[in-house]
């Protein structure tokens, strides 16, 4: 390697020949210790170049550096499809992934605040209980003995003893569980009549065996007969050894069997049936003992100044900030300046209005990836690439220009940042830009542009004609039909609001992250008959789920099929009598060689195609069963229309789905391409799909605009206009200029975000927003329309 190549190597991240999912041979250099933005339209390739090449890279070369037995624990990474990788860094990734929902995580244990606040109480507060363990809702009081065996080899007994501060009533949770009885069991039945309705709780297996054997009950009376002393045994009853049949076996009741296998597990992992059943049988109240704070009388009653520390966590972070900031002890100085730092990210980063005891699994992917942020702020590590997966998403313009900041705060360390965004207030701010195009799937995945975002805007690629367009301002409105009134609506920050949401118009919720704009709208009319909510929830989606299976077009499909070849639909299926049985319908095998990464190939004997070759020799107009899940949404919309030369068949309850499809921008995706090769803008698209066919009078979309490139949002205004002109009623949660632009009434709230929001601060058309000019979403879509 020449001079001039080691020294190119330290200043280029160079990429030759990448190849993942979409990419076309992708060659790309791109600058270390600057800010690059990735754009293109969604489904263009952004994502497969930056965190399924780069970082995905850059990851697996870190886990090999440790030892193959550490590597044996660890998640097996597969080398991405690239010849060439050169000039790689650490990859830290900050993507929209949310949170975990564990009960115990909340916004303070993810960060370390809560950490530097227990140690904090545990030098300052009186009265003294401990040290920080006495302060943390996750560490039980404990007492005991254990042995130490010493250096002569005897043992030495010692006694221990552990303060915790968890709550003994909750056991750290701030919340009880109480049992709907009526839905643990029939009471009409007895248990060998299958009164009980717990999942896998049969009485033809060893539970059965366990309960006949315990003979704490009659298995034969019905439930309504039992006396108080059965019923307590049937549901209280603590694990007590019994003998059956000569073995020795534990019966425990039913409600501590279902708290120990089923309530302490996270909710998002359990199987959809358990946690069906979970939501339906337990109701969950704030503890009695603890009231909702998690910890234990002496942590609870241990202050600095007036407040405890689940006064400082309950609070608002900005209030935090300013608490923070009030105390002055220099014993605790470094602390402090730590806390306080922290502290002050989080506002800047527009998150003060949340508090430390927010669960961290009711984040939005936004929330979550900005939460994520703060633990990097602070870092002293240099020379790491950044990579960020639209940092953007969920910020009103107002905070994007704090986020734009803390970018390049991070670069100006020393670090790479590399960026996927479509907001051309980030990608104004970039030193690089590689834009990937020209179109999405098997039409993008090439480099389109790579320079300066003069140089962008200048171009003649998708995002630079689109680079600089803006939206004028509505000359008519539409006219309301009539009104869906909120009353009283005062959760969380919402104050008593009273607003009228017009009916028959495009109607805009607007304001700053945490003005109350979705606990506003879903509170106020989620749950009301003939509504449809698209949140942001994530699409759960596996490698055998696709568009076909989510939007339920394959059931026509394969009702079709099985029509035209005499057989029966469940034939038509890769996940079921369908499969090919050497990959069980998967298309791959895989290969697990131990401490190695786990090889994944494709089926030799379907060569991919999931299913048994006899399924494949059945086929209607002309193509089988994988030849049609091998075709775009705009192929199959076209082949099941019947307007294909080369084979169709009509088929319209299909072409319903597909024209949805199509409407929200999807015509390029394959039917059958798993969802988890689906971007996160590409999946909400086709969530907003599947809700068009309910039938609903009423559409509430939430931030329709996350993951569309500029080019997109105009179609996404047209799909908007077709629904209101269909008849519905249609309200957006959104930050967009150009949707509030194309609104016909807005409904701002503000004027700030937590204690400061929770208000309607304007109501009209957008016109008469940026006429009024006072509020901040007034003023940045006067700049928007001005410019």
């Amino acid at each position: 390697m020449t001079d001039e190549h080691l020294a190119d190597s330290h200043e280029i991240l160079r990429v030759r020949g990448a190849r993942e999912n979409n990419l076309q041979n992708v060659d790309v250099e791109i600058p270390k210790r600057r800010l690059t933005v990735f754009t293109g339209v969604s489904g263009s390739g952004k994502s497969s170049l930056v965190f399924k090449t780069i970082a995905a890279e850059s990851q697996r070369m870190i886990n090999e550096t440790y030892s193959s037995f550490v590597q044996g624990f660890m998640p097996t990474l597969a080398r991405p499809d690239v010849d060439l990788l050169e000039g790689l860094t650490t990859a830290i990734i900050v993507d929209q992934e949310r949170l975990g929902a564990n009960p115990r995580s909340t916004v303070g244990t993810v960060t370390d605040v809560n950490a530097m606040l227990r140690i904090l109480f545990s030098r300052l507060a009186t009265p003294n209980i401990g040290g920080p363990r006495a302060y943390s809702f996750n560490v039980a009081s404990a007492s005991g003995s254990g042995s130490l065996k010493k250096a002569d080899g005897t043992r030495e007994v010692r006694q221990f003893s552990v303060t915790g501060g968890m709550c003994p009533r909750c056991e750290g949770r701030g919340s009880v569980s109480d049992f709907d009885l009526d839905q643990l069991f029939d009471k009409e039945k007895s248990l060998a009549e299958g009164a009980l309705t717990v999942p896998g709780m049969t009485m033809d297996g060893w539970y059965g065996r366990i309960f006949a054997g315990s003979g704490f009950f009659d298995m034969d009376k019905p439930l309504k007969k039992y006396s108080k002393r059965e019923m307590d045994n049937l549901l209280h009853k603590e694990a007590t050894k019994i003998k059956v049949e000569g073995i020795n076996l534990t019966y425990e009741g039913v409600i501590p069997k279902i708290q120990k296998s089923m309530l302490s597990k996270d909710v998002e992992a359990m199987q959809p049936h358990i946690r069906a059943f979970v939501e339906r049988v337990v109701v969950f109240r704030t503890c009695p003992e603890c009231d909702g704070t998690r910890l234990t009388e002496g942590a609870r009653t241990s202050k600095i100044g007036a407040y405890s520390i689940a006064d400082v966590c309950a609070m608002q972070i900005t209030d935090v900030a300013e608490w923070a900031k009030s105390l002055d002890e220099p014993s605790v100085a470094p602390l402090l300046k730590g806390l306080t730092e922290t502290l002050d990210s989080f506002v800047q980063i527009g998150l003060g209005y949340l508090s430390l005891e927010r669960p961290s699994g009711t984040l939005s992917g936004g929330e979550s990836q900005r939460v994520k942020m703060i633990r990097h702020l602070g870092s002293s590590l240099t020379d790491v690439t950044y990579v960020f997966d639209e940092p953007t998403v969920g910020l009103h313009p107002h905070d994007i220009e704090n986020m734009n900041d803390l970018l390049r705060r991070l670069r100006d360390k020393g670090n790479t940042v590399l960026v996927v965004e479509h907001k051309p207030e980030t990608i104004a701010i970039a030193d690089h830009v590689v834009d990937l195009g020209p179109s999405a799937g098997s039409e993008g995945g090439r480099i389109m542009f790579e320079g300066t975002v003069e140089g962008l805007a200048g171009s003649d690629t998708l995002t630079g004609r689109h680079l600089h367009d803006r939206v004028t301002l509505k000359e008519a409105t539409r006219k309301a039909t009539g009104a869906l009134e909120i009353r009283g609506a005062n959760s969380h920050n919402l104050r008593d609001v009273d607003v009228d949401v017009p009916t028959g118009v495009l109607v805009v919720v607007t304001g700053v992250a945490g003005s109350g704009k979705s606990t506003l709208v879903h509170g106020g009319l989620g749950g009301r008959d003939d509504v449809v909510a698209v949140d942001q929830s994530a699409i759960k989606g596996s490698r055998r789920s696709n568009p076909a299976t989510y939007t339920g077009l394959l059931d026509p499909i394969r009702k079709a099929f099985a029509k035209a070849s005499g057989v029966k639909p469940a034939l038509f299926s890769a996940n079921s009598e369908g499969a090919c049985e050497a990959c069980k319908g998967a298309g791959v095998i895989y290969t697990d060689l131990g401490i190695m990464e786990t090889v994944e190939t494709p089926c030799d004997v379907c060569e991919g195609k999931r299913f048994k070759p006899e399924v494949l020799e059945y086929e209607l107009g002309g193509k089988n069963i994988a030849d049609v899940l091998a075709l775009s949404v705009a192929e199959a919309l076209a082949y099941f229309r019947g307007e294909t030369s080369d084979g169709a068949a009509k088929v319209p309850a299909a072409v319903k789905v597909l024209e949805r499809l199509d409407d929200v921008g999807l015509g390029y995706v394959k039917i059958g391409q798993p969802l988890t090769t689906l971007s996160g803008g590409e999946r909400q698209r086709l969530k907003l799909a599947t809700h068009m066919g309910d039938k609903g009078g009423t559409y509430i979309l939430d931030e329709p605009t996350t993951g569309l490139h500029l080019a997109d949002v105009e179609q996404l205004l047209s799909l908007l206009d077709s629904l209101v002109d269909a008849g519905k009623n249609v309200i957006v949660i959104e930050h967009h200029q150009a949707v509030m632009a194309h609104a016909d009434w807005i409904i701002d709230l503000g004027p700030g975000a937590g204690h400061d929001g929770g208000r309607v601060v304007f109501e009209g058309t957008p016109a008469e927003l940026v006429a009024d000019a006072s509020t901040l979403t007034g003023k940045h879509l006067e700049a928007y329309v001005a410019s």
